[in-house]
């Protein structure tokens, strides 16, 4: 005996998921005859039909061989409202209506099925249906249930999860729950149980994909007495958030199919025959060569003409309809398989995961283009309407984001069941309370210090066995351990930064990874378009999401527009996203001040332990690179390395140096880097001694640092200042302004001079202290080896995945931490 326990049909009337209800869709389309017709054709002996708290489907096929009437009852523990499903086989019509009166009180319920000899399952056990379920209630539901429901349309980590802790349960362990919780089971040998598998489906796509298996059951009689003993096996195929879209996508296609009468158009279209092939059931009869020739003439016409006009800007229905004809006739594998026939793609879900991921992000590269345009053109009003149908393109992949998020809670609560009993489940995942941190940056292949920094952690954490992975997008893609490159699916040129793109990430296949890496924290270290996606990979994923706080955009903002309004305008968006995070981590105490003055709650804002390779940077005795390689004896060497750009206050240092070479002509300018200030940076210092390097990197950035002879950083708006690490670890007085973050990583007077924010003269004076005395130079530089000798960058990484863990494994959302977590 083979059936697949858990099939709705069309009198499932009600759906759950707000997706559905949003559109006043219901809960499945599919015909009771369809669902005997598929089941038989996949093989199933017998056929039933559990809808809702209703048996009309099961009524509509009574007559057929093999087959007996189900429901699903919802049914309720009194004390709390938690709902749960529980599937009644082989019932009356009688009995059915008994039922219905005693479902509001799962204590009542259960009797009553026990007391008639109606078989019955707790369906999808580690589900909570309205997020109320709790550990004390599945061990109450251990008591009351000797049958469980593996769950075809669930996470099956939750499958294995269940069966694993089903197995473990022993006499000892019933007897101790009981006295817990004051309840009795009505049944024998209660540490026994029975499992059943059923597919859950809802939209005739995935019927008898998990099934029961009764190998000693030929009657429908023998089959439950079968499953009440113990007698029968669950056949599964696993699901995952993909094929829960799928159905959420097919689910409401049949709806809008059969209220607007598609079908009309099935024959004439080539997207609607794509439509019907990936979310309705249908038999494929196989066409002949001559038909495939006749279809793939119709698609080059037919999409040809759709993608000829193109679409407003912002009109999200033209440009879904527009992308699509495109997409459908750039690449073909879409559609061709399905109209030859030579494959069936009724449980392809992966393949409709690619239709969607790909046409949404052709679609928003339009809205994202237009948004930044307008928004770096001041032109802030006109985003508003982009804004809003690149929202309702969002609405419309609302079913992935449903689908990941029901499965993370079902992997979250699957951990705490299997804690609480101490298993793991067959296929494991990883119980312990083990680090998995996705970190998100938008910089990691470039030369400035957050860039140099994340790399700098990556090399870390694989030396310390230490679970990091960094997402990143990027045109070209290395492929290195602990980084994930993906490929953007738009790039954004920057008009004040001609080297600085702005990459549009991928989200849903950003989504699907960050689920199949099963991380426990997200952590963003960007406010971009990256860090927007892992803010809602982090929420729908339920996940804890921390950050950063590297660059200081609002002054930024300021700097490149002169526009002050632009600088309120970026802080209130730098607020609103930080603020999303659980915990955000500062470069250092003036920048976590800045963000609580500007309204970030204090106990959120922590400073996080920097530190420098010190085994790299460091002293080298005799290093006379600057020297060699660009004749610089004799003089005393003041050196810049970092981004070229005005936002570093580079306008201020070309003013200070010339003032300070009508006082001395012993200093020479070494200015290391590259960025868009350079060229007029060049040209104000033409006449004046002044090196420019371009880029160094390995031992001749070293090499530069440790055969100059002060460092100058003379930017207010950096919020940490790497560099200043990098001069000190290898021997170097600096000069740094007293603002921002780099004043607070040095010694002022100790291993450099501190000089007023933006005052020419005062920058001046510190440069010609330290030209003309050498001997303070070596004492300063001394002492700054001495100070950086303490920061290595090892302790402070340690140090910063300590504070990772220091957070909660999952979201303190209130059903979970009512869970146990």
């Amino acid at each position: 005996m083979r059936i697949d326990l858990h099939v709705h049909s069309r009198f499932s009337q009600r759906p759950s998921a707000w997706v559905l209800k949003k559109i006043g869709c219901p809960e499945s389309f599919t015909e009771p005859l369809d669902i005997y017709r598929i089941a038989r054709d996949r093989g199933m002996t017998h056929v039933t039909i559990a809808d809702h708290n209703r048996i009309e489907g099961a009524l509509e096929i009574a007559h057929l061989p093999n087959t007996f009437v189900s429901e699903e009852i919802t049914t309720y523990f009194p004390e709390d409202g938690c709902k749960l499903h529980v599937l009644a086989l082989n019932i009356t019509e009688a009995q059915h209506a008994d039922i219905q009166n005693l479902r509001a009180n799962v204590f009542e319920l259960v009797p009553y099925l026990q007391t008639n000899g109606i078989v019955h399952v707790l369906a999808h056990a580690l589900y909570a249906v309205n997020d109320r379920l709790t550990l004390a209630h599945f061990e109450k539901l251990l008591l009351l249930f000797k049958n469980f429901e593996l769950n075809g349309a669930r996470n099956d980590i939750a499958n294995a999860g269940l069966a694993a802790v089903l197995d473990a349960l022993t006499p000892e362990t019933i007897a101790a729950l009981s006295a817990q919780h004051g309840i009795t089971p009505q049944f024998a040998e209660p540490w026994k149980k029975g499992l059943t598998g059923g597919s859950d489906d809802h939209s005739s796509l995935h019927i008898a994909r998990t099934y029961t298996d009764i190998p000693n059951g030929r009657t429908v009689e023998e089959g439950l007495a079968a499953i009440e003993s113990g007698g029968s096996n669950v056949v599964r195929c696993a699901s995952q958030p993909q094929t829960m879209a799928q159905n959420f996508y097919s689910i409401a296609y049949q709806y809008y199919r059969s209220k607007f009468h598609l079908e009309r158009y099935a024959g004439k279209d080539i997207l609607m025959k794509f439509m019907d092939r990936a979310l309705c059931y249908t038999r494929h009869p196989k066409a002949k060569d001559g038909g495939q020739l006749l279809n793939k003439v119709y698609l080059f016409f037919n999409t040809r003409k759709q993608t000829r006009a193109q679409p407003t800007s912002t009109n999200l229905v033209d440009l879904l309809r527009h992308e699509t004809a495109k997409l459908l006739q750039a690449d073909p594998q879409f559609v061709l398989p399905q109209l030859s026939g030579r494959e069936d793609v009724n449980h392809n879900e992966d393949r409709w995961f690619d239709f969607v991921n790909q046409v949404s992000n052709r679609t928003l590269i339009n809205f994202a283009n237009h948004i930044m345009n307008h928004l770096l053109g001041a032109n802030v009003f006109n985003i508003f309407h982009s804004l809003g149908s690149a929202g309702g393109l969002y609405g419309l992949l609302a079913p992935y984001f449903i689908a990941y998020s029901l499965f993370s809670k079902d992997r979250q609560f699957t951990h705490a069941v299997c804690r609480r009993f101490d298993v793991r489940p067959a296929n494991p995942e990883d119980l312990h309370e083990r680090v998995r941190l996705a970190h998100f940056t938008d910089t990691f292949y470039d030369t400035n210090g957050v860039a140099l920094t994340i790399q700098q952690q990556v090399r870390v954490a694989r030396r310390n066995h230490k679970h990091l992975q960094v997402i990143t997008c990027d045109e070209n893609d290395p492929a290195q351990p602990g980084v994930k490159t993906f490929a953007p699916i738009g790039v954004y040129d920057m008009p004040a930064y001609s080297d600085q793109k702005l990459y549009y990430p991928p989200l849903l296949e950003m989504l699907r990874f960050c689920y199949g890496q099963k991380f426990t924290r997200i952590h963003s270290a960007t406010p971009g378009p990256i860090g927007l996606a892992a803010l809602v990979i982090a929420k729908i994923l339920k996940l804890p999401f921390s950050g950063t706080y590297h660059t200081q955009l609002p002054q930024y903002a300021q700097s490149l527009t002169g526009d002050a309004a632009m600088e309120e305008l970026t802080w209130k968006y730098v607020i609103w996203y930080y603020d999303q995070m659980d915990a955000i981590y500062a470069p250092s105490a003036s920048t976590r001040q800045e963000l609580i003055d500007h309204g970030i709650k204090p106990e959120k804002v922590q400073l996080y332990p920097r530190g420098i390779d010190i085994q790299h940077f460091r002293p080298q005795k005799g290093n006379a690179f600057l020297d060699r390689r660009y004749g610089l004896q004799g003089v005393c060497k003041l050196l810049y390395v970092g981004r070229i750009s005005k936002e570093k206050n580079l306008d201020l240092l070309v003013d200070a140096y010339r003032a300070l070479r009508e006082r001395t002509d012993q200093a020479h300018l070494v200015v290391v880097g590259d960025g868009p200030y350079l060229a007029d940076m060049h040209k104000a210092l033409t006449g004046l001694p002044c090196t420019f390097t371009g880029v160094l990197k390995g031992d001749d950035l070293v090499g530069a640092y440790t055969s100059a002879d002060v460092f100058v950083f003379p930017s207010a708006t950096d919020t940490f200042g790497n560099v200043i690490l990098e001069a000190q670890a290898c021997g170097l007085p600096v000069i740094v302004s007293d603002q921002g973050g780099p004043h607070e990583n040095m010694l002022p007077g100790k291993t450099g001079l501190m000089v007023k924010a933006n005052m020419q003269a005062d920058l001046v004076a510190a440069m010609l202290t330290l030209t003309k005395d050498a001997t303070r130079r070596r004492t300063l530089g001394a002492a700054a080896r001495h100070y950086m000798e303490a920061r290595s960058f090892d302790a402070a990484f340690l140090k910063m995945w300590d504070l990772y863990r220091s957070m909660p494994a999952e979201r303190g959302d209130a059903w979970l931490k009512a869970a146990g977590f």
